[in-house]
């Protein structure tokens, strides 16, 4: 069927932040929840997920944190849908069916980051309405 959960925006929306924050090493789980506003136990039960699939890695210690295994260029949304809430549109038929094509063509064009880019296009438009 059609099914997002809240797991994939929660993730996407971690995933962006690190985009955000990752450029000098790995970020603590804790500061991403923080900032994004997500339960800690729900964001580490979606990145212990991700990571097992190869999408991030883990670093532990003081010092520790995630960072993406993979650039955020080569992973698209679809693939983080499918992952935390499995296949999209896999038993839709009939007009569902085109729907979920089409959402999956749109889902499978987009990239981690697109998302990263877009976020940070638009908070930049955003303070220009001071």
């Amino acid at each position: 069927m059609i099914s997002i959960t809240t797991k994939s925006p929660y993730a996407l929306r971690a995933l962006t932040e690190l985009g955000r924050l990752g450029g000098s090493g790995p970020v603590p789980i804790a500061e991403l929840a923080r900032r994004r506003e997500i339960p800690v136990q729900f964001l580490e039960q979606l990145f212990a997920v991700l990571r097992r699939a190869g999408v991030l890695k883990s670093q532990r210690g003081v010092k520790g944190g995630y960072s993406f295994a993979r650039e955020p260029g080569e992973i698209t949304v679809l693939e983080i849908v499918e992952l935390l809430d499995g296949a999209f549109g896999a038993d839709a038929e009939g007009v569902f069916a085109e729907a979920a094509a089409a959402a999956r063509a749109v889902l499978a064009q987009t990239t981690v980051a697109d998302v990263i880019e877009r976020e940070a296009r638009d908070a930049g438009a955003a303070m220009y309405y001071i």
